[in-house]
């Protein structure tokens, strides 16, 4: 009961950190002249993908690998099938072009890069799988690449939106800045600490909490940026959130991750990365079906059914 209660303190902390940091970093970038659009590309994008990012740094340096890698895949399964799927029951969701023909195939690519990366055994005939600092190494370069094609896309956009900024003075800006990486570290710790000891008690292994609990709970503010985007019917936030957040939490999370720790694969998770590229392949499909490039209702329900069945899977295992 108490790790369970330290657990969701630590998911309070880290989304509490992740808010007064964006909200911090913003306003004083604004106030020193950072343009919108490097607002919202950097902190911003940052910002939303600290949970997972420190919650993983944790567990690198905690040396539980498979913490790691499950919740890296696990937050991205749970991007596709869960927040997808409950955004598309709510409103059918429309597709840009640019998502359809670039952001949707690269993030599917990238689920293809890990499970290569991954797959020692089978391409190299190696003793075990396992993703070097090498491979975190060509992750970031790729996260470069996603970096500057963002920067170019929203500078050559006629219809720049702007990113919500809060107006503080430098003292206020830079005490909420502190009190987010304070909320960070302490809730990642807390995250990593608790939900291992969990997995020690219920008998489970690391991968399968990563890929559950902490996957999900480091999920929260992308599932709650989709669902108030769709409720608005400002459905191009919604999916361009999701697949921004899958490429983010490859290309740089378990990137760096690996750079800081290279991780061992074990014959689960390469499950995992198959769902995963599975889940990836029918984000593409799915668009193509029906009227138009959508998500229809019945395809979000797909989505959901899916996931609840990887779920059972996985706890039964």
């Amino acid at each position: 009961m108490i790790d369970l209660l330290l657990l969701l303190a630590g998911f309070v902390a880290l989304i509490f950190g992740a808010d007064k940091l964006v909200d911090g970093a913003s306003s004083l970038a604004s106030r020193l002249g950072v343009p919108n659009i490097v607002i919202g590309l950097t902190i911003v994008a940052f910002g939303t993908s600290a949970p997972e990012l420190v919650v993983n740094i944790f567990a690198a340096y905690s040396n539980s690998t498979e913490m790691v890698l499950g919740n890296v895949l696990g937050s991205n399964i749970f991007n596709v099938l869960g927040i997808l799927g409950i955004s598309a029951l709510i409103y059918p969701l429309a597709v840009k072009n640019n998502t359809t023909w670039l952001e949707v195939p690269l993030s599917l690519l990238a689920a293809v890069a890990v499970l290569v990366f991954a797959s020692d055994t089978l391409l190299d005939s190696a003793a075990s799988n396992i993703i070097s600092r090498a491979d975190g190494i060509t992750l970031l370069l790729f996260f470069c690449i996603f970096l500057v094609y963002n920067i170019t896309l929203a500078v050559g956009s006629k219809n720049e939106e702007e990113t919500p900024t809060e107006h503080y003075s430098y003292t206020k800006a830079i005490l909420f800045i502190v009190l987010g990486l304070a909320g960070l570290v302490i809730g990642g710790r807390l995250i990593v600490t608790s939900a291992v000891s969990i997995a020690q008690l219920l008998g489970l292994s690391e991968r399968v909490i990563g890929l559950t609990v902490v996957s999900i709970g480091t999920s929260l503010p992308e599932l709650a940026t989709s669902v108030v985007a769709v409720r608005k019917r400002n459905v191009d936030i919604a999916i361009g959130n999701v697949v921004g957040s899958n490429l983010f939490n490859i290309f740089f999370i378990l990137g760096l991750s690996t750079v800081v720790t290279p991780l061992a694969v074990n014959p689960g998770s390469l499950t995992d990365m198959l769902v995963n590229v599975v889940s990836g392949l029918l984000l593409f499909i799915f668009i193509f079906t029906g009227r138009g490039r959508q998500l229809a209702r019945w395809e979000g329900g797909v989505f959901l059914a899916l996931y609840v069945a990887y779920l059972v899977l996985l706890i039964s295992q």
